[in-house]
């Protein structure tokens, strides 16, 4: 039953990642649409076609390797400094601007002439290129206020789940791994037990301030910030207990700001000594929003930390290294998770809340990857048509003739080379993913 269910899992995982990738392309093809540009082809996926259907000028259809997909204009690109749309060159250089440019023309027909991507006006090309990104943020945004305020989270809340015995610094493993290491009088006894805290007890307030179950962050961060006398008001049986607590400073792990931790970074903080519950805890519009500001910061700072994981991906696929669990997977790895999900031994709402979660976190990176300002990215375009509307803009200020539209096909080059980069990065993390893959814990 649990490998049936992981397949089902697998299988429901590409189901909405074939949504996702059509709704991006959707999103490029409905806004060309709107600007009178032509559209040959919609399609998700890349390889071979297995089904199409022509609706009006448009071919619609899928391919077999459902990684990604295209919608393909026309006259994505201007012609040449010389007006012709193709040429040839010995310089393979040249030949890439060239062929892209070819390309770009292959199926315009008579009276397409007003049709081209590059005939429109700069802000047009930007809405065009930037909707298939913004579909993919909305998307993360329904399924994230979905699962945050419908089904709830499963997260630290400020109920203690266990007290600690004695104040051991988290950096000393060995001691950590002891069987009894609180029994040995060189640790002392942790400030939460001499103050009488108790499992089941919920922290409502300390030092004064009022923290609800979803603010572990906040009350971690009070906690940390403070040594010395402190007052815990905590709900004990449904009545207010307050306590007295001396915290002392401790070596404990560090936190990414959110509540959770950095695997084998260390900090100097205050420590009470209490292990936090884990529960499902339901969020309002406000703190949900609040949520995923968060999850769109972490987004950015795991996009430009990407190649620092390069060695740690190498040494998991090459060296035999353990696989990190914050790791970057890619659609493989990504599927075996969702398959994971649907396996674990948890109520059926929070399946669906955890791949849910999931596949939006899919459609916020897809945001913030083709936001990127490089070609081939929806970015790369973005920058090149901002780029050209500021020259224009120049020249009219400054009365200078104006200086056409930027050509972008001149980038290709640089094109190349990021695809070829990509390319690399996403062999080594297919690699990561099946021979070492990140497994839910």
């Amino acid at each position: 039953m649990t490998t049936l269910m992981w397949a089902i899992g697998i299988v429901v995982f590409f189901f909405g990642l074939l949504i996702s990738i059509a709704w991006h392309e959707l999103g490029h093809l409905s806004t060309a649409k709107l600007f009178k540009i032509r559209v040959p082809q919609y399609m998700v996926g890349f390889g071979p076609t297995i089904w199409s259907r022509h609706k009006g000028e448009t071919e619609y259809g899928f391919k077999a390797i459902p990684l990604g997909g295209y919608i393909r204009m026309i006259g994505m690109f201007p012609p040449g400094d010389d007006g012709r749309i193709t040429a040839r060159s010995t310089s393979p250089w040249r030949s890439m601007i060239e062929d892209a440019r070819e390309a770009s023309y292959e199926e315009v027909k008579p009276g397409d002439e007003t049709r081209l991507f590059y005939t429109r006006k700069p802000w047009k090309r930007v809405i065009v290129m930037f909707a298939g990104p913004f579909m993919n943020l909305i998307l993360a945004f329904v399924l994230f206020l979905l699962v945050l305020m419908g089904f709830g989270s499963t997260t630290q809340t400020t109920t203690v789940g266990a007290v600690s015995d004695c104040v051991i610094s988290q950096s000393d493993s060995a001691a950590l791994k002891a069987k009894d290491p609180c029994a040995s009088s060189k640790y002392p006894e942790s400030p939460a037990k001499k103050a009488g805290l108790k499992a089941g007890d919920r922290i409502i307030a300390f030092n004064g301030t009022s923290v609800d179950s979803s603010q572990w962050s906040v009350l971690q961060k009070e906690i940390r910030d403070t040594t010395g006398p402190a007052t815990i008001t905590v709900l004990r049986s449904g009545k207010p207990v307050t306590l007295h607590a001396d915290l002392i400073k401790n070596k404990v792990t560090k936190t990414d700001g959110n509540g959770g931790y950095s695997e084998g970074q260390y900090v100097t903080a205050g420590f009470l000594g209490f292990t936090p519950a884990s529960g499902v805890v339901r969020l309002d519009f406000p703190q949900s929003v609040a949520r995923m500001g968060d999850m769109a910061q972490s987004g950015v700072q795991s996009l430009v930390a990407l190649p620092s994981k390069v060695p740690d991906l190498w040494n998991s696929v090459f060296n035999g290294a353990p696989r990190k669990q914050d790791s970057p997977v890619g659609m493989i790895g990504a599927a075996r998770i969702g398959g994971d999900v649907f396996a674990l031994n948890i109520p059926v709402t929070q399946r669906i809340a955890f791949f849910l979660s999931l596949l939006a976190g899919i459609n916020l990176s897809l945001f913030l990857f083709n936001m990127l300002p490089l070609l081939p990215l929806d970015g790369g375009h973005i920058a090149g048509a901002l780029w050209e509307s500021v020259r224009r803009n120049v020249a009219r200020v400054f009365r200078r003739p104006d200086p056409g539209p930027f050509d972008v096909a001149k980038l290709m080059p640089v094109a190349y080379v990021v695809a070829g980069i990509f390319i690399c990065f996403t062999a080594l993390v297919m690699a990561a993913d099946l021979i070492n893959p990140v497994r839910l814990t």
